[in-house]
């Protein structure tokens, strides 16, 4: 049996909304001579939104457009857009570069941990690519993040809470939905991961708190790095018993019990980072 773990970006791999992706979007507000600083309070409802593009594009009132005097044609309002976009997208790698968003916790140790036992990994994620190229490669190390297929940006009609990244996902890479399993942390990312068919663990980040997990295998603060960051249960419908850190056997048992086949059945899993799959 195939197994495949696949991440979502933002929130997940690393917190990036709060520490990077908010101060890029008014870095490049100022920069373009546009009158809006983003609070996080503010930053808090278009984050739900899927997409940074659609993001700035939402600020496009009439009222906005006629005080900033900007265009009104549809056609150059995209454009202008996707302008700001290029901007932010490249203030935002350059904070990741610089070291300004670690990993969050967990992250590469069950990438290495998977890498090992033989699973398929991926990104699916409908921010721009060469952000979560970015996000990967510090959040897992260069090597790691080498043999992790990234799905970003617009390469689907439709972004999340739609379930296209994660079909295209499934498609490219040949995989069944009982095969995988998500990691996302915010209600839009799993009803897109569910429409897919696929089982989904929530990490909550510090805007999806609050949020409605419910279809959820599992909910969690953090996947956690003991004893420095254990992880928090917050929501274990399965009573899985997790420990301080959600490991590659919990996530086997998750992925047994959505397949429907006795828990810890697929002898090519353990917690043991050199251990290798059974062929």
């Amino acid at each position: 049996m195939t197994r495949a773990l696949i991440f979502d970006c933002d929130g997940v791999l690393a917190d990036t909304e709060r520490f990077g992706h908010l101060p890029a979007f008014n870095e490049t507000f100022a920069e373009v001579g546009l009158p809006v600083r983003w609070s996080e309070e503010d930053y808090a409802r278009f984050v739900t939104i899927g997409g940074g593009k659609e993001r700035m594009a939402r600020l496009l009132t009439p009222e906005l457009v006629a005080a900033a005097g900007l265009p009104t044609d549809p056609a150059e309002q995209q454009a202008m857009v996707a302008d700001w976009h290029r901007r932010k997208t490249a203030r935002y790698v350059a904070k990741v570069e610089a070291g300004e968003l670690p990993g969050r916790p967990g992250i590469a140790r069950l990438v290495g941990q998977a890498e090992a036992a033989g699973w398929v990994l991926a990104v699916a994620s409908t921010s721009a690519e060469a952000s979560v190229r970015a996000v990967l490669e510090h959040a897992v190390g260069p090597g790691l993040a080498a043999g992790v297929a990234v799905f970003a940006g617009d390469v689907v009609a439709h972004k999340k809470p739609a379930p296209d990244i994660y079909l295209l996902a499934l498609d490219r890479l040949g995989l069944d939905p009982h095969d995988a399993i998500v990691v996302e942390d915010s209600a839009n990312g799993l009803r897109a991961a569910l429409a897919a068919g696929l089982t989904t663990v929530v990490t909550v980040s510090a805007y999806t708190a609050a949020e409605d997990f419910t279809g959820a295998a599992l909910v969690v603060s953090s996947l956690g790095d003991a004893p420095d960051v254990p992880t928090r249960v917050i929501a274990d419908p399965h009573g899985l018993g997790i420990g301080d850190e959600v490991t590659l056997a919990d996530l086997t048992r998750i992925g047994d019990l959505a397949a429907g086949a006795p828990p810890g059945t697929d002898p090519s899993v353990s917690t043991d980072p050199v251990a290798a799959p059974e062929e």
